[in-house]
């Protein structure tokens, strides 16, 4: 989970980089997340927008209202502008929805998914937390926005979760661009990595993948740890874990590893080495570009292999 000693940690290895300069943020561009990251992507984008992105796809992306038990969600959802696809839910961390995870929801239906990346917090607040123009979450803005993030996020709980996820692929599943008879797939950072346990567990028949990054809680004594729920989950799974999040509970590797065996379940349960507890988005001071990379190319592996 991200708190003050991950805090620490990030802001370390950020100062460390250069204040982020050694950790080149010219591959926002490159990986389309960082051109026109703004107000294009934020609450300014009209209700549907055709892009062309890297690679000649061309996507079709819209700001999307999602009903719930508890009110409307905002989200964004974004696919390919032909056919259909695979649906993921896509949660993020504890800085919510924001351009960067946008972006990152955009690069995934770049690769043939129908994304639909979601705003944990709308109970309490619509649109985000960071700044349209803050392409890195830096230590100044972090002190500003982590407070609220903390209570948001503790308005949150294994039941909104799945009460939420199951609205999300009732959504989903209605779009034009979705096919329902293919598996989907969930992704979550930091402290939503958990609701990828939760979700699948919840849905086993419904989703074939969740990938977990710097997921925080996994193995807990709570007896609806996420761990626990792993012999009624069906789907593959990518748990990729911080190496200092590893170093302050280096049982938890273990534990997971046994019960994804005890199931039978393909799953990866990996320690990233050097990598720190947010090193997955591109807008976290802790973004390690080939550790990113990696866990990137390893969850797309694994939804090529399982959402069909």
């Amino acid at each position: 989970m991200c708190d003050e000693l991950n805090s620490k940690d990030a802001e370390a290895y950020f100062l460390q980089q250069g204040a982020g300069k050694g950790v080149s943020r010219r591959t926002f561009g490159r990986l389309g997340i960082g051109a026109g990251i703004g107000t294009a992507l934020a609450s300014a984008l009209p209700w549907s927008a055709v892009a062309e992105v890297e690679g000649g796809v061309s996507l079709v992306e819209s700001n999307v209202t999602v009903p719930t038990p508890d009110g409307e969600a905002d989200c964004y959802f974004v696919h390919p502008a032909e056919g259909r696809h695979p649906a993921v839910i896509m949660w993020p961390d504890i800085f919510g929805i924001r351009p960067a995870v946008r972006q990152m929801g955009k690069r995934l239906a770049q690769s043939g998914y129908a994304v639909l990346v979601v705003n944990p917090y709308y109970r309490n607040m619509h649109g985000q937390l960071v700044p349209d123009d803050a392409k890195i979450i830096g230590p100044e803005l972090r002190e500003k926005i982590f407070p609220k993030g903390r209570e948001l996020a503790g308005t949150l709980s294994p039941q909104t979760c799945v009460t939420d996820g199951k609205a999300f692929i009732a959504f989903l599943d209605k779009q034009a661009a979705v096919d329902p008879a293919k598996k989907a797939g969930t992704a979550g950072y930091c402290m939503t990595g958990s609701y990828t346990f939760r979700l699948a567990a919840a849905m086993p028949e419904r989703f074939g993948a969740g990938a977990s990054f710097h997921g925080g809680g996994l193995v807990t004594e709570a007896p609806d740890s996420p761990h626990r729920l792993i012999p009624e989950i069906k789907a593959g799974f990518l748990v990729a874990i911080a190496e200092n999040d590893d170093e302050r509970q280096p049982e938890a590797k273990v534990e997971l590893r046994k019960a994804f065996d005890a199931a039978g379940l393909d799953a990866t349960v990996e320690v990233y080495e050097g990598a720190m507890h947010g090193w997955c988005p591109p807008d976290s001071m802790a973004y390690n570009q080939p550790q990113a990379e990696r866990a990137w190319q390893e969850m797309l592996t694994l939804f090529g292999k399982r959402l069909t």
